[in-house]
């Protein structure tokens, strides 16, 4: 049992963020020019406006709410005011709401995909499996937050999961640290290191691609040409 555990908590956290980082340098020395989401507006343009919209809007503040509860020891939070009481209104309250909102637009964009003929023709197998993955991970994190906390209130958390996970990054990450943890949140854990080691290989890779130069960019004149005579 220890040694699943090690496989578990150690091994496989490792092996997805070694994946992650060098399989977008393998792709993007071999298929640098695929280095993009391929766009079906053209197909169907309404729902992926919403979902999209839905989506982006809700995942920008839940990632940074995962960043500060994994990454931020406690101590530091009260240091500068923010106490358990808080931070659990926050995570539970607001943390809820950008994640519901990231969970309609996730239903709504993988309903698309996969229902719209189309479209599923025009999505290859990584796609399908993005969509179907994204939409799992974000609804055990719902249901971890919403129902898993309520269940189980005594639950913290960042005396276990953050604990485990600051330590991976020290490299002396201890598995038995989340032998206690809920299923839910073992589960949205180990299914959002999957994604990371799906990411490089699926369309995922497009977040990095963001045009951020077309801020700064001056912009393009057209001038009509008249025709000489």
């Amino acid at each position: 049992m220890e040694t699943l555990d090690r496989l578990i908590w150690v091994v496989f956290p490792y092996l997805c963020m070694a994946i992650f980082i060098f399989g977008h340098i393998y792709r993007y020395r071999v298929d640098k020019f695929h280095w993009t989401a391929k766009s079906s507006e053209f197909i169907e343009k309404k729902q992926l406006m919403i979902g999209s919209l839905l989506f982006h809007l809700g995942i920008i503040p839940v990632i940074f709410g995962h960043i500060g509860g994994l990454a931020i020891p406690i101590a530091w939070m009260n240091a500068v005011g923010v106490n358990d009481h808080l931070y659990h209104i926050g995570a539970i309250y607001i943390g809820g709401i950008f994640g519901f909102m990231t969970l309609i637009g996730m239903i709504i964009l993988t309903f698309r995909r996969f229902s719209i003929s189309s479209v599923r023709r025009l999505s290859s197998f990584s796609d399908l499996a993005v969509n179907a993955l994204l939409l799992f991970i974000v609804f055990v994190g719902m249901y971890a937050t919403l129902v898993t906390n309520v269940v189980q209130p005594d639950f913290d958390y960042r005396m276990t999961v953050s604990i485990w996970f600051r330590d991976l990054f020290l490299f002396k990450a201890n598995p038995a640290i989340m032998a206690e943890v809920p299923l839910s949140f073992k589960i949205h854990v180990l299914t959002g290191f999957a994604i990371f080691a799906f990411w490089p290989f699926s369309r995922l890779v497009h977040v990095w691609s963001v045009p951020l130069n077309y801020v700064g960019r001056s912009y393009i004149l057209y001038r009509r040409h008249k025709p000489t005579n």
